[in-house]
Formats: structure tokens, sequence, C-alpha cells
């Protein structure tokens, strides 16, 4: 039934004027992947939300539930929203490069993106559930590391060197893509700025690794760092930073207060 349904979102998404990349199952059950070509910012944020609608309504059409609650079982890998990024500098990719060469651009940029990462996922990953995807493994980003392979932040070299993307692996579908690009955008523009460096490649099986911190553990942990962010912050704005801050503690807190059925089976006769 997903292969029926995966296509018609497929054909769908062409008659909406979407140019679809890549369709494939991907390894969880019941897991899909789509990719659609990218395009500016504002405009890819609406594509994101056209996507979703229309996701939901095909497979409702044809009986089934389409969620992109980023880890709706246990033991199998959840779902990510992979976000590419890429810069045009005189009409050109500034992260273009071949593969094993990193620019300077695309460099300072990853740089921005992990000094703010603990912020920033506040933003693109979102809800209580998006920490459960981050920290069990199943191919799923745990730290603040970029690499050639498939960390946290990585880059991808594509067909050819002008296609050279800078991509985010921990952000979640659960994520408002019009704030998550805002701040993701505003973060690697700010290790532009600042000339930061990201440091050597963490995939290489030599990399040192005892200076590489964690994703934040929790969407509290997560929230407490963007409260503390001054840059994000700023992109935000004061207002909805604090808005949006007491609300996702309200939430972690709504959370907090429920006793799970796991802590009944494994607490409840043992204590």
């Amino acid at each position: 039934f997903g292969e029926n349904a995966r296509r018609d979102i497929v054909l769908t998404l062409e008659d909406l004027g979407f140019t679809v990349e890549a369709s494939h199952h991907e390894i969880s059950p019941g897991q899909h992947e789509i990719d659609f070509k990218y395009d500016e910012a504002l405009k890819t944020a609406d594509n994101i939300m056209t996507f979703k609608l229309a996701v939901r309504t095909i497979a409702k059409r044809h009986g089934l539930h389409a969620t992109f609650m980023p880890k709706p079982k246990s033991d199998v890998a959840g779902s990510g929203m992979h976000l590419h990024l890429a810069m045009l500098k005189d009409g050109r990719n500034a992260f273009r490069s071949k593969e094993g060469v990193v620019t300077p651009e695309a460099n300072a940029f990853m740089a921005g993106i992990l000094d703010h990462a603990k912020g920033l996922c506040a933003i693109t990953n979102p809800i209580v559930n998006s920490y459960k995807r981050l920290l069990t493994g199943f191919d799923a980003p745990k730290d603040i590391m970029w690499g050639s392979k498939g960390e946290s932040v990585f880059v991808k070299w594509n067909r050819t060197p002008e296609d050279t993307k800078v991509e985010l692996r921990f952000p979640d579908s659960a994520a408002n893509p019009y704030l998550s690009l805002a701040v993701c955008i505003a973060a690697g523009m700010d290790g532009l700025e600042r000339g930061l460096d990201a440091g050597p490649d963490m995939s290489k099986k030599d990399a040192d690794r005892s200076q590489v911190e964690p994703i934040p553990g929790t969407l509290k942990d997560a929230v407490e760092a963007l409260k503390k962010d001054e840059l994000l912050r700023k992109v935000l704005g004061d207002e909805l930073t604090d808005l949006y801050c007491e609300l996702k503690y309200n939430e972690w807190n709504d959370y907090m207060m429920q006793v799970s059925d796991w802590e009944i089976e494994r607490y409840l006769s043992k204590m």
C-alpha cells in the first residue's frame, strides 16, 4: 500500500510544480523518503509546508496515515528532515569543491552552525519526541561535529563540484521550516562573519573526538541553550524567543508529569 501511495504523492507533487529528485522506501517499516529540488530559503519553506499537506492528503486517500513524528517507534530508525544549504557568491556556489576538499566558506559556515547547534536544536528539533530520535542510535546524529560521511553536519558532494552542499542531519520535520531555515542560515553566516573554524573532519578514523560535545539530551536542555544564545535571540526577537521558550518549557513539564507504561512495568512491582 505504501508504495502505491508514495507513487501517487510524487505524481501529485509534480503536478504542483515540484521537481522530485528521489523517492524510495527507507530502512524502517512504513518509512519513506521523497526529496525535492532546492530553491531560495523562503520558497523552500513554502514548499515544505505544501509537501506535508500533500503527503497527508494523498495518504488518507489510500486509507493510510502519514506522520512526520520524529520517533514514532522505539525499536526502529526515526525520521529526520535533512536541510541542504548552499550560498551563492557572484552567482556561483561558494561551497563548490571537489570531494575531499572543503572551501573556507563552507568551513566557516559549518563552524557557525556547530557554534550555535545547542540553541538551534530548540527550533529544528522542537518537541519532546525529537530527542528520542537523536539519542537512540539508528543512524541519527548524537554529537555536535562535522564530517564527510554523515555526522550532524557534513559536506555533501553531489554529481558536480557546483552542486556541493552543507547538509544538516539533526533537524526533523516537526520543526517550523520558516524558523528553522532562518536560524540555521543566520548561524552559518555568523560563522562566516567571525571567521570561525569548524576544525578537522570528525568522520576520519584518527579524529580526536575528546572535545566533541553531545547534542542536547532533552527539549528542556535545548530550550535553555536557545534562551542564552544572543544571536538566535536577535534573529527571532526577544518577544518571540521568550514566548517560544515558555511554551516549550510548559510542553516539557507536561511530559514530565506523565507516568508511562514503561515506568509502571519496570518499577511498580519492585518498589
